[in-house]
């Protein structure tokens, strides 16, 4: 009976610290299963506020450590001030078939300790587009459906933003807005100007700039503009699973947390027809043990949920739980950084701002919104902020002393960064899968991994670097310069799918609820679910689809559905 819970929650990151919250305060005794160590707010943000000459190496990475993980050091945000926050390369190996960087990080709080914390709304064109332009398959559910949950995951977490009335990009339950400084401002016009399809607004993100009372009672407090999120923020300025959603969870006296918990699989009953509880390894003794509950919500972070649904087998699902059609695992989709625009901007070096604002200003997709017009399918968010500190700085005269350092006190020109954020089409041929031969420590089959770029992909590249750069013409930009990352997929850190949602079971493995069709006590609500990826970050759409489906899971308890 110590083992036996009302629900169980796999992950701790954003969407299983929303899972944890709604349970828990619906009166279900929760167990929420974390691979990694345990991570308390506050206590538990080492460097958070440590001066850059408090560092070795006064906050970058060494060379030693990027040499020991190329692949977490492709991250903007690995350095040695959040290392600690990110998996470690040699320590949880994969099998790329085609390169892509897992980003990854295993502790209690998971990515939500490291996520760039941007939250925008789907659009009704976003659920309606599979249906409408012929890839993926129908989203069983539309904006309609949605709509309530994203007011009620904003209220609780926090989002600023502005009300601007755009089709394209609903508005929510803002937080006053942060401000475009002057260059920004004036490049916004221009744009607007000369495109009449084309809108800037300032960006919207999970950062308190006006603290309400709900967050007050979370122990929260306004966001301070420091830029250090990544460390941890010890004001709980921005929204975190460790600051907000588990501790929340945790007041209703219904939270059982258990870190160092790797997840082996989910147990299958064939009499019963229905998940039972779940395999634990423990992370240091690999002593399994096994936890029931009437539900189970699959939280792991994408490709981790879609790996432990294919670990999960029995007589009745030999491919992974739920697996009939084949499916799991398949139509993997994430979103296209490749290309970036820098430009150097003239005419404002009397100006200045001040702090450091933790969003950039936005245009919602503009491309293939109402139709099919473009050689290319689906389209691109734009981002892009203007700053001055060193752009395109070019120090003159002695490179050491105090002329030299005398001269780095006075800001360079303006400059403008921009980049492009594209929806991926999810193909079959874009999958995980497990390796049959290769285990971790733990027991745990690695995770083969093969997903790529496709023609699409370079195709909106291309659009968006012509457009980027003529838009940048417009409004009065110099040196105006195209480039592509080349990355790999998955440094994004917006994989999406595997185990997506849709209406028939021949063709999706989750229903409107987020049900698996043929195990339905076992709920999938992290980036695995989702049919397709839109142009707007995800998280916020996460969370909203996870508050929703444990709601109907509560209701379904009490009927004696489950």
């Amino acid at each position: 009976m110590s083992n036996t819970f009302d629900a169980i929650v796999i992950g701790s990151g954003i969407s299983g610290g929303w899972a944890a919250k709604e349970l828990c305060e619906k009166g279900l005794k929760t167990l929420v299963l974390e691979r990694g160590r345990n991570v308390e707010h506050l206590k538990d943000y080492p460097t958070a506020t440590k001066h850059p000459w408090e560092f070795p190496h006064r906050g970058g990475a060494s060379l030693q450590l990027e040499k020991e993980n190329p692949i977490a050091s492709r991250c903007y945000a690995f350095d040695e001030t959040t290392e600690h926050f990110f998996v470690k390369d040699k320590e949880h190996p994969y099998i790329q078939e085609k390169p892509f960087d897992w980003i990854r990080g295993y502790q209690v709080g998971g990515k939500s300790l490291l996520w760039a914390r941007q939250t925008q709304r789907w659009s009704r064109f976003d659920f309606e587009g599979p249906a409408r332009d012929g890839f993926a398959v129908d989203w069983p559910i539309r904006y309609g459906d949605i709509a309530p949950w994203y007011s009620h995951v904003e209220r609780f977490a926090g989002i600023s933003g502005n009300k601007d009335g755009l089709e394209t990009l609903p508005d929510g339950e803002f937080l006053p807005p942060w401000e475009m400084n002057c260059v920004e401002k004036d490049i916004r016009k221009r744009i607007m100007d000369n495109y009449k399809d084309r809108h800037v607004v300032i960006g919207r993100c999970a950062h308190l700039t006006q603290p309400q009372e709900i967050h007050l009672q979370q122990g929260r407090g306004k966001c301070q503009a420091r830029h250090l999120c990544h460390r941890g923020c010890p004001f709980g300025g921005y929204f975190s699973s460790n600051s907000s959603t588990l501790p929340w969870a945790a007041r209703t006296g219904n939270l059982t947390l258990r870190p160092d918990s790797v997840v082996h699989s989910i147990i299958y009953d064939e009499k019963k027809g229905k998940a039972t509880g779940v395999r634990v390894i423990d992370a240091h003794t690999l002593k399994m043990t096994e936890y029931y509950a009437r539900i189970i919500f699959v939280n792991a972070a994408t490709l981790n949920t879609n790996l432990i649904l294919l670990n999960s087998t029995s007589s009745r699902f030999p491919n992974g739980l739920g697996n009939d059609n084949g499916l799991l695992g398949k139509y993997i989709a994430f979103h296209n950084y490749l290309g970036t625009i820098t430009a150097s901007v003239e005419g404002y070096e009397q100006e200045y701002y001040s702090g450091r604002r933790p969003c950039a200003v936005m245009m919602p997709n503009f491309r293939n919104v109402y139709k099919q017009e473009m050689d290319f399918q689906r389209g691109y968010m734009v981002f892009y902020s203007a700053g001055r500190s060193g752009w395109g700085r070019a120090v003159e005269g002695e490179q050491i002393g105090a002329g030299f350092k005398e001269s780095l006190t006075e800001p360079g020109p303006w400059g403008v960064f921009m980049m492009m954020q594209g929806e991926t089409i999810p193909k079959e041929q874009n999958h995980v899968a497990l390796s049959g031969e290769e285990k971790d420590k733990w027991g745990v089959p690695l995770l083969k991994v093969s997903v790529g770029y496709d023609a699409n992909d370079e195709a909106i590249l291309k659009d968006f670097h012509t457009q980027g750069a003529e838009m940048l013409d417009r409004a009065g930009c110099k040196d105006i310069r195209t480039a592509s990352s080349k990355q790999a997929p998955g440094l994004d850190i917006h994989e999406m799918g595997g185990v997506r949602m849709g209406h028939d079971p021949k063709t999706s493995l989750l229903n409107k609820w987020n049900q698996l069709h043929a195990c339905q006590n076992v709920f999938v609500t992290d980036g695995a679910c989702m049919t397709s990826t839109g142009t707007q970050n995800p998280s916020l759409t996460f969370m909203a689809l996870t508050a929703r489906a444990a709601n109907y899971a509560v209701e379904e308890l009490k009927k004696g559905n489950l």
